[in-house]
């Protein structure tokens, strides 16, 4: 079985993919806010940061993974919307 790779299947395929990463950034964001005591707390046990260096590191990771959505998904997205 073979898979023709048209215009419209990888055009659905990259917004299902950013569907699928904002839908995880967000749990990332929601569990960060209101599970934040608990979540140092566990990483307290293997890694001695700071309440500081623990909320920097969540933000620059969440707006690592925020850019590479856009770069890798919703700008290919919205260019294959273009030519369509």
């Amino acid at each position: 079985m073979s898979i023709v790779m048209t215009i419209e299947l990888v055009t659905d395929f990259l917004f299902w993919c950013c569907i699928i990463n904002y839908a995880v950034l967000m749990i990332w964001f929601l569990v960060f806010k209101f599970a934040h005591k608990q979540i140092y707390q566990l990483h307290q046990h293997w890694f001695e940061l700071t309440p500081v260096q623990f909320d920097c590191l969540h933000y620059g990771g969440m707006a690592f993974y925020k850019l590479s959505i856009f770069l890798f998904n919703l700008a290919p997205y919205l260019a294959l919307l273009i030519i369509r």
